[in-house]
């Protein structure tokens, strides 16, 4: 879990950004501009920034060059639609950690972010708890929710299916049959399951869609018989 500061100026990509970083365990302050990111930051607090470059009352780059020249002890990412050799040489030499395009996986994010915080030594990360027998979902600090056979299934198969899972292998997990499943009854499992957590204990499940592809659990998890 780290402290992380993001600025993007995008509200779509903003909004989905903050859900991801939550998602994972991170505590998340948002930012659409540099004045504002200049507001809103924390130098004692802030572990981590993911930062835009083309913003609108200024550029991401020179913002790191500012805070590389006070010798802050930040991780930076750069996360930015610049996806040029020359941008990402710029990036790099002008102080950001790791570089990283907007058509990039979050997975990547999530990653980068996670190593960033093992070099900062940053607390690592709880694990949320899967069981079989009981039923049961635990999140970090957090009670048991019990859950049914169907719930079970389909995050044990996310939890055990690394950073992307497909609709069909749920669906195959499910003992149903791929082509004769409607897709929509598989999105609103999802939908009941993060409802179920949020409601439980007030964190957000940690699972985010994968367009055209599934769905990926975006944090530690341990799986238990």
């Amino acid at each position: 879990m780290a402290q992380v500061i993001l600025l993007e100026d995008e509200p779509v990509l903003r909004e989905e950004l903050t859900e991801f970083l939550q998602a994972q365990g991170h505590r998340v302050t948002v930012s659409s501009t540099v004045a504002e990111f200049m507001r809103v930051f924390k130098p004692r607090e802030h572990q981590v920034a993911v930062l835009d470059r083309g913003l609108p009352d200024g550029d991401g780059l020179d913002l790191i060059l500012r805070m590389r020249s006070n010798g802050l002890r930040l991780g930076i990412i750069m996360l930015t639609a610049r996806a040029g050799m020359q941008d990402k040489v710029d990036g790099l030499i002008g102080g950001a950690d790791h570089y990283i395009p907007k058509t990039a996986d979050l997975s990547e994010l999530a990653a980068t972010i996670a190593a960033l915080a093992r070099r900062l030594d940053v607390q690592e990360q709880p694990r949320w708890l899967l069981q079989a027998s009981p039923r049961q979902l635990t999140p970090p600090g957090q009670a048991p929710i019990t859950l049914s056979a169907q719930d079970y299934l389909v995050l044990k198969t996310l939890a055990l299916g690394g950073e992307s899972v497909s609709r069909e292998a749920i669906v195959l997990a499910l003992g149903a049959d791929y082509f004769d499943y409607d897709m929509r009854r598989l999105d609103t499992q999802m939908r009941r399951l993060r409802r179920k957590v949020h409601e439980a204990c007030g964190l957000e499940l940690p699972v985010s869609t994968l367009r055209a592809v599934g769905y990926s659990f975006h944090a530690p998890i341990e799986v238990r018989p």
